[in-house]
Parts: C-alpha cells; sequence; structure tokens
C-alpha cells in the first residue's frame, strides 16, 4: 500500500579507505566519485581506468567500474552486475561461508550490493541472510550506511510477512537517527565553510532526519497493518498523515486502516482523494500506482460482498500491469525472462500473478469455477509452496463439477433431481428416475489425471499437494477447542479483531510461520484449520470417484483432528458413513449416522481469508456467511434431519423398512417441505414400492413431496403399470456439499 523504502539508488562507494592509498590515488578516486554523483558517468570511467593501472590489486575499484558501467547503461545491466559481484567475491574468498567478521566490515559495500540485486530479482530469502549478517556489524559503519542496510532489511520484512522483525529494526532506526541528529548538531561546523553553506548543510541534514522520520511511520504503518493491530496502527496514521500529509502512499496507508476496521465506504472515498497522477512513474519507482489503486478498490469490494464489481476492479488493476509491462519492453504479458533493457527498480513494478489470484479467488465467488481455475493455474505456477492455493484449485474442480441439485430457486425442488426423462405416451408412458451413479463423468478416460483439467481426478492431486505441503500434524494440543475464538476457519486467515492475541503478532517462541505467498504466512492455528479443510475436500473427491477406502480414510483424519468446527463435523460424519456403506459395512455407518452426533453446523468464527497480492490489500470477505449455499443445514435440526434421511437409507440396505420409513416421516417433521432433498423423495418411492403403495408412490413423484397419508390416485395412464427403478439398489446416502462452500474461494 505504500511506497518502497529501501535505500537502493547510490550504491557507488569511492575507494579513499583502501589502506596504503597515495595521494594521487585519493586524488583520482575523489575525482572519479565526483564525477559519479554528478552523473558524468564517463569521465567517472576515465578517472577509475587511470586509477586501476595504479593499483591492479585493488577489487573496489573494478567494482566501482563495474556499477558506473551499469549507471551508464541506465541500470539497464541488472544481470551483467550481479555476475561481476560474485566473481568479485568468489576472487576474495573460495568459501563464502568462511567469511569471519573482520573481513564482513572490509567487503560490507559488496555484501550489500549484491543483497539489493537480490532484492530487485525478487530473491528475498538470499537478500535477507546477506542483510541479517551486515547487521552483526552496525556499529563500525558510517550513519547513513548503516540506515540503508537497516531500511533495506525492514523493507524485506515486511515483503516476507515478518512484521515483528520489521518494528525491532525500525527501533534501532530511530535510535541511529537521533543519534546522528545529536552528533552532527553537536559539532561545531567546519572551519573552511562559510556560515552561508553552514546553514544549507544544516538545511539539507535536517530535511535528510525529515525524511527519514517520515518513512519510518509509514513502515511502522505497514507493519501493524499485516499484524492487525488496530490501535497502535490509528497512533501512527496521525504520525504519517501529520509528517507526509494527502501524499498518495499515505491515503493508501490510512485507506488500507479504513478496510481493516470494516469502513469500506471511507476506505473507497480515501482512495480517490489520493492524486495517483502525480506519483512518478513505475521507471523510476518501480510501482504502479494505478495498479495498486484498482487492486485495492477490488479487495474493498471483495470484502463488501460486490464479487462482481470487485472482478471488474481487478481485471482493470490487471490491463493497467500488462500496460505497465509494455512500457517496460516486455511484449510477454508482464512474463519478463530476461532482466537486461529493464531498469532495475522497475523488475518490481509487475504483479500479473498476484492480481491472477486475486482474480481467481473471485471468480470462485462468483459462480464461475471454469475461469477461476484459468487464473488460479497460471498463478500456481509461480506460488506452487501455498497450500491454500492447491485447495482452491481443488474447489475450482469440485464446483466444476458438482451437481445441478445445490442451483435450484426458490419454491418446490425441481423434478430434475428426481425424473431424469419420461419414455412413451398414454398407456405406455413410463417416468425414469434419476440414478446417483452418473455423476462426475466429465472426465476423459483417455487423458493422465495430472494434466491441468478442471476434473475430480485433477482435484485429488491438488489436494495431496496441499496435504503435502502443511507441516506434520502437532499432537501437543490435548484439549480441542471448537467453541473458542480463533483467527481462521476452513483454511482462511485472521479477522480484523484487534482482541485477538493470535492475530496481534504476539507469537510465542519457536512457533514457525509458513509461508503461503502471495497470501500472508499461516500461523499454526490456520495451518489446523486448513488441513481440517483439505481433508473434507479430499473425502468428497474421493467419494465422488468412488475410492471408498481412501474416503473413509480421510473422514476418519478429519473426524480426529483436535480443533474441529461443528460444519466439518458434519460432513465428517456424512462422508465417513457414504464410504462404510459402499464397503458393506452398515452397522459402522449407522453410528455415524446417529442424529446425536451433531451438535453444531456453524461455520465458526466469520470466514475471513487473507489472500492479497504482495501488500496491496487483504481479500477479507467479513460477511462471507451470505455465500453458504441454499442446500447446506442452516440449523442443528436440519442437519439432524439430513442425518436422519441418510439413516433410513443405510436401514434400507439392511431391508428394515419400518426403520427406514420412521427414519424418513420423522426428519420430514423437522424441515420444511420446501427443503427435503430429491434423494429423500426417490427414498420414499423406493419404500412405497417395497410395501407394495403403488399409487402412494406414484402420489410422492408428481407432487414432488413426501406424503404421510394420501387417497388413492385416479391417473388413468399410469394406473395399471410399475414404476422402472433403474438400480436394484435404494438410494445412495445424500452427498452434501464439502467444505468449498465454506471457505471465500481461494
Amino acid at each position: 500500500m505504500a511506497e518502497t523504502g529501501s535505500d537502493v539508488g547510490d550504491m557507488k562507494h569511492d575507494s579513499v579507505s583502501s589502506p596504503g592509498i597515495s595521494d594521487q590515488e585519493k586524488e583520482m578516486a575523489t575525482n572519479a566519485f565526483e564525477a559519479f554523483k554528478a552523473g558524468s558517468y564517463d569521465e567517472s570511467l576515465k578517472h577509475l581506468d587511470s586509477l586501476q593501472e595504479l593499483n591492479k590489486e585493488d577489487y573496489k575499484v573494478t567494482m566501482n567500474k563495474a556499477i558506473t558501467e551499469f549507471y551508464k547503461s541506465g541500470q539497464t545491466t541488472t544481470s551483467t552486475l550481479k555476475q561481476t559481484l560474485i566473481t568479485l567475491k568468489n576472487q576474495m574468498h573460495t568459501a563464502v561461508d568462511d567469511i569471519d567478521g573482520l573481513d564482513d566490515v572490509e567487503n560490507s559495500i559488496l555484501n550489500y550490493n549484491q543483497a539489493v540485486i537480490h532484492y530487485h530479482m525478487r530473491q528475498y530469502s538470499e537478500s535477507i541472510s546477506i542483510g541479517e549478517k551486515l547487521y552483526q556489524f552496525l556499529e563500525p559503519f558510517e550513519e547513513k550506511f548503516a540506515q540503508a542496510i537497516c531500511f533495506l532489511l525492514v523493507d524485506l520484512y515486511l515483503l516476507t510477512f515478518q512484521p515483528e522483525k520489521a518494528l525491532h529494526l525500525l527501533a534501532v532506526l530511530e535510535k541511529l537517527t537521533v543519534k546522528d541528529g545529536n552528533s552532527k548538531n553537536g559539532k561545531g561546523e567546519s572551519t573552511y565553510s562559510t556560515n552561508k553553506e553552514s546553514s544549507s548543510l544544516k538545511a539539507e541534514f535536517t530535511a535528510m532526519i525529515e525524511a527519514a522520520k517520515s518513512k519510518m511511520h509509514q513502515y511502522k504503518v505497514r507493519a501493524y497493518i499485516q499484524m492487525k493491530s488496530l490501535k497502535a496502527c490509528k497512533r501512527e496514521i496521525k504520525s504519517v498523515m501529520n509528517t507526509s500529509g494527502n501524499s498518495a502512499p499515505s491515503l493508501f496507508l490510512k485507506s488500507n486502516f479504513e478496510y481493516l476496521r470494516g469502513n469500506y465506504r471511507k476506505a473507497v472515498k480515501l482512495l480517490n482523494s489520493s492524486n495517483i497522477a502525480e506519483h512518478p512513474g513505475p521507471l523510476k519507482t518501480g510501482e504502479c500506482v494505478r495498479c495498486m489503486f484498482w487492486n485495492n478498490l477490488g479487495c474493498i469490494h471483495f470484502a463488501m460482498g460486490k464479487h462482481n464489481l470487485g472482478l471488474f476492479y481487478f481485471k482493470k488493476a490487471l490491463q493497467e500491469n500488462d500496460h505497465v509491462c509494455a512500457q517496460l519492453g516486455d511484449g510477454s504479458n508482464g512474463q519478463a525472462k530476461k532482466f537486461t533493457g529493464i531498469p532495475m527498480c522497475a523488475l518490481l513494478a509487475n504483479k500479473r500473478y498476484e492480481l491472477l489470484y486475486n482474480c481467481g479467488i473471485q471468480l470462485l465467488h462468483i459462480g464461475r469455477p471454469l475461469a477461476a481455475f484459468e487464473c488460479l493455474m497460471e498463478a500456481v505456477q509461480v506460488y506452487h509452496s501455498n497450500p491454500r492455493l492447491w485447495l482452491r484449485l481443488a474447489e475450482c474442480c469440485i464446483t466444476a463439477n458438482k451437481g445441478s441439485s445445490e442451483q435450484e430457486t426458490k419454491g418446490l425442488p425441481s423434478k430434475k433431481g428426481i425424473v431424469q426423462a419420461v419414455v412413451g405416451q398414454g398407456y405406455h408412458r413410463k417416468i425414469v428416475l434419476a440414478s446417483q451413479s452418473a455423476q462426475n463423468t466429465i472426465y476423459s478416460e483417455g487423458q493422465s489425471a495430472a494434466i491441468p483439467v478442471a476434473s475430480m481426478e485433477f482435484a485429488a492431486i491438488c489436494l495431496r499437494n496441499a496435504l503435502l505441503l502443511l507441516p506434520e500434524h502437532q499432537q501437543h494440543d490435548s484439549k480441542p477447542d471448537n467453541g473458542s475464538k480463533s483467527c481462521s476457519q476452513s483454511g482462511t486467515t485472521e479477522s480484523g479483531s484487534e482482541t485477538s492475541d493470535a492475530c496481534s503478532g504476539k507469537t510465542q517462541e519457536g512457533d514457525k510461520f509458513i509461508p503461503a505467498a502471495p497470501s500472508s504466512p499461516l500461523r499454526k492455528q490456520e495451518v489446523e484449520n486448513l488441513r481440517c479443510s483439505i481433508l473434507a475436500c479430499s473425502a468428497y473427491v474421493a467419494l465422488a470417484l468412488g475410492d471408498n477406502l481412501m474416503a473413509l480414510n480421510h473422514a476418519e483424519k478429519l473426524l480426529h483432528q483436535t480443533k474441529l468446527s461443528g460444519s466439518l463435523k458434519f460432513l465428517g460424519h456424512l462422508y465417513a458413513a457414504e464410504a462404510l456403506i459402499s464397503l458393506d459395512r452398515i452397522s459402522d455407518a449407522i453410528a455415524h449416522l446417529n442424529p446425536e452426533n451433531v451438535t453444531d453446523v456453524s461455520l465458526g468464527v466469520s470466514s475471513s481469508e487473507q489472500d492479497q497480492g504482495s501488500d496491496k490489500g487483504d481479500l477479507e470477505p467479513v460477511e462471507s456467511w451470505k455465500q453458504t449455499p441454499l442446500c447446506y443445514p442452516s440449523s442443528v435440526s436440519s442437519a439432524r434431519a439430513t442425518m436422519l434421511f441418510n439413516l433410513g437409507s443405510a436401514y434400507c440396505l439392511r431391508s428394515e423398512y419400518e426403520k427406514a420409513r420412521k427414519c424418513l416421516h420423522q426428519a420430514a417433521s423437522m424441515v420444511n417441505t420446501k427443503e427435503i432433498p430429491p434423494e429423500a423423495i426417490l427414498l420414499g418411492v423406493y419404500l412405497e414400492l417395497q410395501n407394495g403403495n403403488t399409487q402412494l408412490a406414484l402420489q410422492i413423484i408428481k407432487r414432488n413431496q413426501l406424503l404421510p397419508s394420501v387417497k388413492p390416485a385416479s391417473s388413468p395412464d399410469l394406473r395399471k403399470k410399475p414404476l422402472p427403478f433403474q438400480s436394484s439398489q435404494p438410494v445412495q446416502p445424500i452427498q452434501t456439499p464439502s467444505s468449498f462452500t465454506q471457505v471465500q474461494r481461494k
């Protein structure tokens, strides 16, 4: 939301610090440095060439020549500079890991330059490793260079979602800034300077200190936003507005703050008031502010539940991103394969995959799983280590392959769920009932399951990847705490509550976060919630594919999770029962279908998932409960009715028809007539046919509802013919929607 703050501008360092340097060499080095600062790179190179002839052993001269040539090219030869720095480092050290502290201090500029290049090439881990090494030897460095190291590390920590470390470094930076200011103000001005020069230098120094303070306030706001610490963020927002005024970065940060508080209209108003036209282009800052603007609007409207409008804004952001990439000379829709020809600062401007990620999540919410699948498949090529993303891909496949019973409108359920076709006319007219065995047959038998198409086979692979990316299950939490307030549910991240300790970033020592770029890292509780969602989806997919043993395995693992929401527990029992029935273990299935197993069907804490590209905004729909499909039980009573419907089906398989009829009528009395699923209607028809009540079975089909008592039908064309039933077995247990109905998308 705020502009990048790492100090990566001047990487040039003059060579006067080398030991044993002569006056002539010192003069050449000074002249080269002054020419470099003035932008006369050709002249600077001439001085450096002369200096290298006098001192061929000094690697700093070679480094400075490489940096000068880099600036001369307009900072477009990043790969060449990177290779030169690697060569220099290898010449000095045969084993890089054996570098001692003194060498680290001596070669600090070389190491810092390498960290800067890694930063711009999105190699954040390597950059952090070098930066933290330099941070250990901060004392010997001059103040300006020490600040540059700290600012670079702060930026890296925020990009990798480590706000606590960033805040610690900002505290160190504040001490450095105060120390620097006191030392400068305490010393007298140089005796060789005039009063006029002294005042101008003092004004320049004061402006530099104020700029550093303003930058630190912005970084603090970004850190507190990541930690969801709204009280601390509110205090820092005031400081940002006082130091930066109504600049684009400050307004973007304040808009993000209001977004986290749920003040969406105010967040939109703040975004619209930012004058993004005045912001420098991506060639200078490496940021496309217009792209950020549209993306943030998309995130806000996503949270408001206006998904079509949110998708419109995400598409606008994608168009802006592609336009910027075209300006940078990248003709492959932002997929930069070469770093030559693009200014180094602009290498970070491409946000295509983050935006595709957001678009995919939005499309999944709208109900366009195939379009969402295409977007997320492109994003997973970059973010392949994100378990959330693999789960979202599986949800796309599930949504694309599920039946149409969930899409029925108000009124009586559609007969399409019961009557498949009508054959013949008059006396020979027959009704063909629907069979549940022909579902999920979209996948082509001649293809490999690993081919990325929206099939249930590919969903199984995605879910397997998601499980493998999660850490091993920790068993030290002995007590389930289903009712406690957690940061997330069903694989979603924390809500914006500032009262939650887990959400405030206060983590225990050793509490490791699991990276999930471009989303925020997964905390411990989020990992467990995500594991439950993946297991529920895995059981559903295995049932759809006919792999009943695997479905039972996943369902039992789901039911053994320590912290399991009521909704997923309900699904776990249903999936386990269906798998057991298919394995002819009816008694075990009946135990799972006990209505007393259902005590809660809530979706848990309001589902909110932090799916965002980079630091531009969080996809956090606080009203995601509105996304619950009509077929999902809305209360414990309706959930128990579903269990009874399935229990009746199980009793049918044991030919206990009276028990089945009691279960069916008891369940029908617990729910509204309009909420009775088509499968239950078929079950009622089957029971009446087994009992010889052909006329009652016909009435159930004609009225599309269960009837406890009815007069004999007077239909002349169906009176003397029994109804053909496609299967010799009673209807299978009802397949209720899996966890993909509860998660927002991702």
